[in-house]
């Protein structure tokens, strides 16, 4: 099996307390639908920075990253599959970009 790297961007913050523990249990039911495919849950990410031989930027660009995971996946496309029904994109909030990563 083939790792893949998740990149979050966007998402949103939680108005509420209680939209915050609903989100979290989105989250978590997602993670345990991909079971031991899991390798990294990863974690959300702070203030973003890009840099380049001109210098950095600190507002992250065009479309920050807002965190990361990694899993396991027997294809691009089963991996497809398994971000389509991450909680940000499923509610629209967010996106993944998606990269197989190469064991060195």
């Amino acid at each position: 099996m083939a790792k893949y790297l998740l990149v979050y961007h966007g998402g949103k913050a939680p108005d509420t307390p209680e939209d915050g523990a609903k989100a979290m249990a989105q989250w978590q039911a997602w993670f345990e639908s991909i079971g031991q495919d899991v390798v990294d849950a990863g974690n959300p990410v702070g203030q973003s920075h890009t840099i380049t031989a001109k210098g950095a930027v600190a507002d992250g660009g065009a479309n920050p990253v807002s965190g990361y995971s990694i899993i396991n996946a027997a294809s691009l496309e089963a991996a497809k599959a398994i971000a389509a029904k991450c909680p940000m994109v499923m509610d629209g909030s967010g996106s993944i970009e998606l990269a197989e990563t190469i064991d060195m």
